[in-house]
């Protein structure tokens, strides 16, 4: 029987080998990961953040799941926002980027209500109904079984609960996206090598978004999960989409 097949890149590779291939790109782009996201959105992507934060409804007191959290920008808000009460659990599947998440943490002062975890959203490590909010952010298109991390997400959060995805979508206009595909594919790439001198890795990063379902595709994919009252955001032409969705 042969072994099933993904997406890595616009490579296909086999599925028990991605997770592994994922690993090797963020271990090698963590030490630049916030100077390229700079570079790239040309610092857009902190509007993209703090927008999925307010829509997020974290107050005093909640407990927050934070996947993927890479360096720390949603887990930082999440942890003022909920206060000294609350908890945020700072998750990434990567030791080197976690390490950054508690790195910028610890220099902000955020201490008592964080928590780190090496964590697989394929399969999480947490009792159900333990959270009033899940978050991933430009994590989920690395997620080798998208469906399976999203029921893992419904499982773990209370009734009422929401998880929000950031993650880049597909331009809804045809001309902007072909002006997005081209910077894309010329610009990003020529960054990570100039910048980070790692051309390959933001390489993989530019054809992972392609290969990441759309904005009306991982709606359903959510709702197919469990969730409720799903609906999405497009940030910047569709370049980036925030879905929302809450357990019944």
């Amino acid at each position: 029987m042969s072994e099933q097949k993904t997406h890595f890149g616009f490579q296909e590779v086999n599925a028990s080998d991605k997770q592994n291939l994922v690993g090797n790109v963020f271990r090698s782009v963590a030490g630049n990961y916030d100077v390229m996201n700079d570079a790239m959105s040309l610092g857009v992507h902190r509007a993209w953040k703090w927008f999925a934060v307010a829509q997020s409804g974290v107050k005093t007191g909640d407990h927050v799941l934070d996947l993927a959290a890479g360096s720390g920008d949603l887990s930082l808000k999440f942890a003022k926002k909920v206060g000294e009460h609350g908890q945020v659990i700072v998750t990434d599947i990567n030791e080197a980027m976690l390490a950054e998440g508690r790195k910028r943490l610890v220099n902000a002062g955020i201490a008592g209500n964080v928590n780190y975890c090496l964590v697989n959203a394929e399969n999480l490590p947490f009792d159900d109904n333990t959270f009033d909010c899940i978050s991933i952010s430009f994590g989920l298109r690395n997620v080798t079984n998208k469906d399976v991390a999203l029921a893992s997400m419904a499982r773990c959060l209370k009734p009422g609960g929401r998880a929000i995805i950031l993650e880049f979508s597909q331009p809804t206009n045809e001309a902007f996206r072909k002006m997005y595909d081209a910077y894309s594919f010329n610009v990003i790439p020529k960054l990570g090598e100039v910048i980070a001198n790692d051309r390959d890795s933001y390489q993989y990063l530019v054809e992972s978004i392609r290969q990441h379902p759309p904005q009306e595709e991982l709606k359903g994919m959510m709702l197919q999960a469990g969730f409720d009252r799903v609906r999405y955001h497009n940030l910047t032409g569709g370049i980036v989409a925030l879905h929302i969705g809450y357990k019944y």
